[in-house]
């Protein structure tokens, strides 16, 4: 995906461009219709279509306290964009001085940044600027003041209700990954990159990729049978979202720990996408290590006889 910080020409000559705006937090059927609906644009009109987008979600900034955590990190949100077919996006920094920004001057920082601007798409319920000032009416007053075309895109249902990003959070707190599968229109799945641990994986005979979730929404704590992407190909992983409390770590950031049975490689600073497909138990503190790892042993037996029977590679010896 081409990657921009600022709003400037596209191509040479420059191109006009159609605009998707929005936090696009997990990237679901609403806004994939977003994306849909400005690719459409984009290609009726001869111009490119661009994802407006923020680095963090302006909660975080605005009120730290009530920032919903975020499905994805944002290289995934990327991905997902990029994945339906839009491969330009344009990802501003958030904060305090950003956030000051009025709504008005936002659009038309946009305008003359890009050139010709073919077209705005939100979804209708989309807010933004100073205070929360810009919405689609104020988007709609601006295009036909300074001629181009607006689209709110009204939510898309499931169940009978409109399909949020909180629904999917709900879904993912749950611990219902089919059911998050179906608001977001592919696997759930739970990504972040690879960071150093404590080697404890290793020291009992099962090395783990240690994910970075920081911010992220996580499932509950427990032990889950997973899909790991390793170099675009689907490996069997076992994985532990939890505090370890067998070995005296209950305090602390939650941990999410992926054993990847018979994978031989090196995995630290990559980034590293789980589909959850079930739970296997839940989180207990054992009386012994060697309790622990005979549990653990039986787990990974588990996730190959899982793999085995769902055409993925389960072999028994490997390491991270």
């Amino acid at each position: 995906m081409n990657v921009l910080r600022e709003a400037g020409p596209i191509g040479h000559p420059a191109r006009p461009v159609s605009l998707a705006i929005g936090v696009f937090d997990g990237v679901h059927r609403g806004h994939a219709e977003v994306v849909r609906r400005t690719l459409a644009r984009a290609e009726s009109g001869g111009g490119t279509a661009v994802a407006v987008t923020f680095d963090r979600h302006p909660q975080s900034v605005l009120a730290p306290d009530k920032a919903p955590p975020m499905l994805v990190p944002l290289w995934r949100r990327l991905e997902a964009i990029e994945a339906l077919g839009l491969a330009t996006a344009l990802v501003y920094g958030f904060d305090l001085e950003f956030s000051r920004q009025p709504a008005e001057r936002f659009i038309e920082r946009l305008r003359t940044g890009f050139g010709k601007l073919l077209g705005i798409t939100v979804g209708t319920g989309f807010v933004f600027g100073h205070r929360r000032s810009g919405n689609l009416e104020l988007i709609e007053r601006l295009g036909r003041e300074l001629g181009f075309a607006v689209e709110g895109v009204p939510p898309i249902e499931e169940g009978g209700e409109p399909i949020s990003s909180t629904r999917v959070r709900e879904r993912v707190a749950a611990g219902d990954f089919a059911g998050a599968g179906v608001l977001l229109g592919r696997p759930y799945s739970l990504a972040g990159e690879v960071v150093p641990g404590d080697r404890l994986g290793t020291q009992l005979g099962f090395p783990t990729a240690n994910l970075d979730v920081t911010g992220l929404a996580l499932p509950p704590a427990g032990v889950y049978a997973a899909t790991a992407w390793v170099d675009g190909s689907r490996r069997p992983a076992a994985v532990n979202i939890g505090w370890r409390p067998t070995v005296g770590r209950t305090a602390g950031t939650i941990r999410v720990e992926a054993h990847l049975p018979g994978f031989a490689g090196d995995l630290y600073g990559r980034r590293l996408e789980l589909e959850l497909v079930r739970r296997l138990r839940g989180e207990v503190r054992f009386e012994s290590r060697q309790a622990l790892v005979e549990q653990i042993g039986r787990d990974v037996a588990e996730v190959r006889e899982w793999a085995g029977n769902n055409g993925l590679p389960s072999a028994t010896a490997g390491s991270l």
